[in-house]
């Protein structure tokens, strides 16, 4: 059998897969081509991917071998899910993993927007510091705010838990009543519009999907209090940049912490770069050392069980 990854992972995890099946990694840091990862996938028995990666109904049409995609990663808009199951493709994901850790840098995200730390980080390196002032780089107070979480899943609930250290009072969205939360936390199930109106902070921690793009945009973006702050650790499309860009200028909110973007990397001409007022990211939500080794650890686990022919531990149906 023969696997293709398409970025270099710890060896030892490498080498469970090399175990089993001849296996090619892709040795750039930058990820494969369209084009390449087509022709790397067209004999290829099984693939450990990113989100950077896209599978789609092209590539699958040419990988006659292909019996596992496995992700490493939690969200999988990158790949098209029905087009695998159509084809008898196993897909697999790593879900729960990187859920503290995902939460750990949101809170930490929004205490570094709230106090200006970047700011005021470049500030004293820059020589610009000469002597203590009483209003230099102010910001809000995070205890006792109110912090209004859209999504409250996983990893919704662990930043209310965090929010809840910080005596915060915590407002949600969400499909369904989220009891514990509620009980352990003291947060409290809402409508978008009043989480809007009445929070100091607003955590976006939504799936992307075709419903969920741009769910925050404009009108959005004007229900919320103009001393407000949103952090986006989700995926970049939730929001409407364009939109957010606008109103970030124009003082509508106070300012926004991102770890993600419509497109990624960032443009080096993206006028979110120019702004003042925005804490800005690499995208890296997961990223502690355990928890990537962990995730690539069960992106391995995945792809093995695929090409065994046995139940994925972690599988995406369409």
């Amino acid at each position: 059998m023969r696997v293709f990854v398409t970025r270099r992972l710890p060896e030892h995890v490498l080498d469970r897969v090399r175990a089993i099946a001849e296996t090619e990694v892709w040795p750039d840091e930058m990820p494969p081509s369209a084009e390449s990862l087509r022709e790397k996938t067209a004999e290829a028995d099984g693939l450990l991917c990113l989100l950077t990666d896209r599978i789609d109904a092209q590539l699958l049409e040419g990988a006659k071998r292909l019996k596992v995609v496995s992700q490493m990663a939690v969200g999988y808009d990158n790949i098209d899910v029905r087009a695998c199951v159509a084809r008898g493709i196993a897909v697999g994901n790593t879900p729960g993993v990187l859920t503290e850790t995902t939460a750990d840098l949101a809170f930490a995200l929004l205490l570094a927007t709230a106090r200006n730390i970047v700011a005021a980080e470049r500030y004293t390196r820059s020589g610009e510091w000469r002597t203590w002032s009483p209003m230099l780089l102010t910001g809000p107070d995070v205890h006792h705010a109110v912090l209004g979480i859209v999504g409250m899943g996983r990893i919704g609930c662990e930043m209310a838990r965090r929010a809840h250290g910080f005596s915060m009072r915590i407002l949600y969205t969400a499909n369904r009543t989220h009891e514990a939360a509620e009980r352990d936390f003291g947060a409290r199930q809402t409508d978008l519009d009043m989480l809007l109106a009445e929070s100091d902070f607003v955590s976006l921690h939504l799936p992307y999907s075709a419903s969920t793009r741009h769910f925050i945009g404009a009108t959005e973006l004007a229900k919320m209090k103009s001393t407000a702050l949103l952090i986006n650790t989700a995926r970049g499309a939730v929001v409407d940049q364009t939109a957010l860009v606008t109103a970030l200028q124009a003082g509508t909110i106070a300012g926004a912490g991102l770890d993600v973007f419509e497109t990624e990397p960032l443009p080096l001409d993206d006028p979110l770069l120019l702004l003042p007022n925005v804490t800005l990211l690499p995208h890296i939500g997961s990223a502690s050392h355990a928890t990537r080794t962990r995730m690539a650890e069960l992106a391995a686990e995945n792809l093995i069980c695929g090409l065994r022919g046995e139940p994925l531990p972690h599988p995406v149906t369409a």
